[in-house]
């Protein structure tokens, strides 16, 4: 037994000096692991006669109770010690003078860009992406734009020189090659949402040399115009938070759809603000259509078993007319009072559930 209050000894004495949770870990298991003293003990249990195990199994299982016992105290010491230490590092004088709340905020127009996003992911689009600066073939050509046609000209486009192996590149004119790319290295069925940067030799109150557009795509063997009318108002409805919208078609023409729609949305100008969903005016949204059989077919996609339609508008114009400002070229312009006035806070994030626009 002097054996046994030995060990005892020296296995409290390794926990009591154990300083932090490794340190008595280490302990626990070199007293009571697998092949620790006291599991050792236990298991010579089994080769002793039963008057042995009768005299020695209680001291055994007792010598195991207290270590465990000793071991527990000391971690909840441990943990008690370690709380006070934090509390003592973290505590805040509350004479001191307030921190400033955060001055950042969002910009309106990446308010918008995550709002596209979270309408149009509820909706099954997945977002798609390209460069800036594009080839003339994906912006113009594969978008059956004809060579003379006014949108190729200097006076709309802005073109990069001419590269070492000819390749004519433009700064992309619309966020359109970016579907062509997705249709040149996905069959269908597609559904993206390619929103981004565009730049067009354009400027005034409502114009920009660059501006930001978004775009949707939907190829499959069954989409008709009818999917694309109900894609819209309900992009409308959590878009502008409103319960119901009303739209008309226009018929319209784009080298890239046939046919092609142009969609006004019905809306209430009096009052110095506009209403969505109500009144006797009309405003217009989005231009759209089924896209050409032979932009598919310039894509690798088999027009004859497969359609889709597509859409696109312009973000900073629907951030102007969501959010009440006046003039494009406020985006762009970096003044920090006019963004602290519309821009949004940076952890207020849009969802459909929580609000767009809290």
């Amino acid at each position: 037994m002097s054996d046994i209050a030995k060990l005892e000894r020296d296995i409290l004495a390794a926990v009591k000096a154990a300083k932090d949770e490794a340190s008595l870990e280490a302990a626990r298991v070199a007293a009571l692991g697998k092949k620790g003293s006291i599991s050792e003990l236990l298991k010579t249990l089994g080769a002793m006669s039963a008057e042995e195990r009768k005299a020695k199994g209680p001291a055994f299982n007792s010598l195991r109770d207290r270590v465990a016992g000793a071991i527990a105290a000391r971690r909840a010491e441990l943990a008690d010690a370690s709380l006070n230490s934090r509390l003592q590092s973290e505590k805040i004088d509350v004479t001191l003078p307030a921190r400033p709340e955060p001055r950042g905020t969002v910009h309106p127009v990446s308010q918008v860009f995550d709002e596209l996003t979270a309408i149009f992911a509820d909706l099954g689009f997945a977002v798609a992406e390209g460069p800036d600066v594009e080839y003339d073939d994906y912006n113009f050509t594969k978008l059956n734009i004809p060579p003379d046609h006014a949108a190729r000209q200097m006076h709309d486009t802005f073109y990069v020189s001419r590269q070492a192996d000819g390749e004519r590149h433009v700064l992309r004119t619309h966020t359109s090659p970016v579907q062509v790319r997705t249709m040149l290295k996905q069959k269908p069925p597609i559904r993206i949402i390619a929103p981004g940067r565009t730049y067009r030799v354009d400027s005034d109150a409502t114009h920009s040399p660059m501006f930001h557009q978004f775009e949707g795509l939907v190829v499959d063997d069954a989409t008709n115009l009818g999917h694309l009318k109900w894609t819209l108002e309900e992009f409308c409805k959590a878009f502008f938070e409103v319960d119901k919208v009303e739209m008309r078609a226009r018929p319209s023409y784009f080298p890239f759809t046939e046919p092609s729609v142009e969609w006004d949305l019905r809306c209430d100008r009096s009052g110095g603000q506009i209403k969505f969903g109500t009144g006797n005016d009309w405003l217009e949204l989005a231009g759209s259509g089924i896209v050409h059989p032979r932009v598919l077919a310039m894509c690798g996609i088999d027009p004859e078993k497969y359609q889709g339609y597509a859409f696109g508008g312009g973000i900073d114009r629907l951030a102007m007319l969501k959010y009440g400002i006046p003039d494009i070229r406020s985006f762009f312009e970096s003044d920090l009072r006019w963004l602290r006035h519309y821009g949004f806070a940076a952890l207020d994030i849009p969802t459909l559930d929580g609000g767009l626009s809290r």
